[in-house]
């Protein structure tokens, strides 16, 4: 986890990033989405909202009212398919009329190795996955979402999970979950796949950003040495697992409880599966070895 940060929104509040740009947030705080998922209204007629949250009843009623005078939802747009993300996508769709874009259901996008563990019966972790999760409208790499005075660029970005995207506007870009300023990303597979996460922390650092507007907490107005920091973290918890490992084979729990020692317990599991992304990492880069098959108790050794 990454120090937290001076963020204190008013749940149901919309308030104002930029000229036509405002942020909602949704009233789901945890120890998995901080103060609570970031809603974004763009526009200043026909509204993008992103990322409508989570099943709330509160917050679909705060979202409804953001439109000012002359002003309509025209977009739904979403970052992926987790629990705190989409699912208020569809109601706010039927509400509005608006359809609802993102790059495509629940495990679109998913690595080949991350459908090999699904299909071992690898499941859960992380924020939970919207199974149910379908948009209206596919969205790929490269592609341009047009609005009433405004576009948006799409970037795949898997790592977090397969379909995840992060969408330019301008010089700045709403990264959802794949960067945040309060925490570093979570990687949990079978959904998320850390060697796809990395691969698109270098697509971002192609562009020169001003600012990142994330899925939970405060913008990052240093988007450059985010990314850096994000990436050198990676690294450094790389060779802690194989520091760990040494000449003893272990599984990602036992890796998990020696490394993360000042972790809460609450989330051990969520640390578990990050270092079973970084173990699968490591063996693509034939780095280690599982003893069997690939599976979340897997025992990994050191190749020699």
């Amino acid at each position: 986890m990454h120090l937290p940060e001076d963020f204190e929104p008013v749940y149901g509040q919309p308030e104002t990033l930029a000229p036509g740009l405002r942020r909602v947030v949704a009233p789901n705080p945890s120890p998995m989405t901080w103060r609570g998922t970031n809603s974004y209204i763009l526009g200043a007629r026909g509204l993008a909202v992103i990322d409508p949250g989570p099943l709330n009843d509160d917050h679909l009623a705060a979202l409804l009212a953001t439109p000012e005078p002359g002003q309509h939802i025209s977009h739904i747009i979403v970052t992926h398919a987790h629990l705190d993300h989409s699912p208020l996508a569809p109601v706010l769709s039927r509400e509005t009329g608006a359809q609802v874009l993102a790059f495509g259901p629940a495990h679109a996008g998913r690595s080949a190795i991350m459908n090999q563990l699904a299909a071992s019966g690898l499941a859960g972790g992380g924020e939970g996955i919207d199974e149910a999760f379908n948009p209206d409208i596919t969205v790929r790499h490269g592609d341009r979402i047009d609005g009433d005075g405004w576009q948006l660029n799409v970037l795949h970005t898997p790592g977090h999970i397969g379909n995840h995207i992060c969408l330019g506007w301008r010089d700045t870009c709403f990264t959802g979950d794949h960067v945040m300023g309060w925490a570093s990303s979570l990687v949990s597979p079978p959904d998320g796949d850390l060697t796809d996460f990395m691969q698109s922390c270098r697509l971002l650092q192609e562009n020169t950003w001003r600012a990142f507007y994330p899925g939970h907490g405060a913008a990052i107005t240093a988007p450059t040495e985010r990314l850096s920091w994000l990436i050198r973290h990676r690294e450094k918890r790389e060779n802690a697992i194989l520091a760990a490992l040494g000449d003893h084979p272990k599984t990602a729990s036992t890796l998990a409880h020696e490394i993360y020692t000042d972790a809460p317990a609450v989330l051990l599991p969520a640390a578990t599966r990050n270092v079973l992304a970084h173990l699968i990492d490591l063996y693509g880069k034939s780095l280690v070895q599982p003893q069997g098959i690939l599976a979340a108790d897997t025992t990994f050794c050191i190749v020699r």
